[in-house]
């Protein structure tokens, strides 16, 4: 039980600190919620939610808002959240890139979310491959539309995908593709982690 606690307690710090410094980062521009939420194409409500660490963000969420910041996605996570990568990749061509079992991949974490990046940058390459573990619990991210495609594979675990304002059941084995410019998001509504194989365009990184 106390193993649960500090988790929780570790994953609540981890989203007062991106909704944290997404309000400095804001400010720093001089811009209101309603000036960051009519740039980003989220809710004003939903992003005051983000700053105050009630609600997280999903990453393609936090790319358009770290656009509309002027500010790399990276910057929005402690230097704890994020791990080395491969200094293998560093030798590697542009248009290929190499990713060790073994290698400290990167990772970020956003509320229940953690993010474990599967590829290397390569300046010619679009897809951003991940997997993504959703812990149960935490409120339901706003549907959110955005450029691009997104490709989701239920590993373990079990998955509600809202397109288009219409819920799917994912259960493992199942997968979904769509464009990403429908309003969509995903929400884990179990009392189990739920892993995903995820590959969205364009890069967040």
């Amino acid at each position: 039980m106390r193993t649960s606690a500090a988790r929780e307690q570790k994953t609540d710090s981890r989203q007062d600190q991106v909704g944290a410094r997404m309000r400095r980062f804001r400010t720093e521009r001089g811009l209101t919620l309603r000036g960051l939420a009519a740039r980003a194409g989220l809710s004003i409500g939903f992003l005051s939610q983000v700053e105050r660490g009630v609600s997280s963000i999903g990453l393609t969420a936090l790319n358009s808002v770290a656009a509309a910041l002027d500010r790399p996605v990276a910057e929005f996570f402690a230097e704890g959240d994020e791990a080395a990568s491969d200094g293998e990749a560093a030798a590697l061509p542009s248009h290929f890139t190499l990713t060790r079992a073994q290698s400290g991949a990167t990772q970020y974490v956003s509320g229940q979310v953690t993010y474990r990046m599967l590829s290397d940058r390569g300046p010619n390459l679009v897809l951003e491959p991940m997997v993504v573990h959703i812990a149960p619990g935490g409120r339901r991210e706003e549907a959110y539309a955005h450029a691009g495609e997104e490709f989701a594979y239920v590993v373990t675990g079990e998955l509600l995908y809202e397109v288009d304002g219409v819920e799917h059941r994912l259960r493992p084995g199942d997968s979904v593709h769509l464009r990403s410019s429908v309003p969509h998001n995903m929400y884990n509504d179990t009392d189990e982690v739920t892993t995903v194989v995820s590959v969205v365009t364009p890069r967040l990184f």
